[in-house]
C-alpha cells in the first residue's frame, strides 16, 4: 500500500499585515495581499499583534501572520 496517499505537505510564509482601524483589518489586508497569487491557503494563524505610536497615539495596527497553503509539486520534478 503507498503510504503517500491521504498525505500533504504545507509550506509556511509569514506576512505583516497593517491598518489604522484595527488589528482584525490587518489580518485581513495580510492574507488578502496573498490571496490571487497563493493558492490553496489554508490557515492563518496571528503569531504576533502590536501597534505603533505617535506621540503615546496608536496610529497603525500590525498583525504579524502565519499563512500555510499546500505544497503543490509539478509531475515533472518527480
Amino acid at each position: 500500500m503507498d503510504s503517500t496517499i491521504g498525505s500533504s505537505v504545507y509550506n509556511f510564509i509569514e506576512l505583516v499585515g497593517t491598518s489604522s482601524k484595527n488589528w482584525e483589518d490587518a489580518v485581513s489586508n495580510a492574507i488578502n495581499s496573498a490571496d490571487g497569487k497563493l493558492t490553496n491557503m489554508r490557515i492563518a494563524e496571528v503569531v504576533e499583534m502590536d501597534t505603533k505610536l505617535v506621540e503615546s497615539k496608536i496610529v497603525q495596527f500590525r498583525a504579524k501572520v502565519r499563512l500555510s497553503f499546500k505544497h503543490e509539486v509539478e509531475p515533472e520534478t518527480l
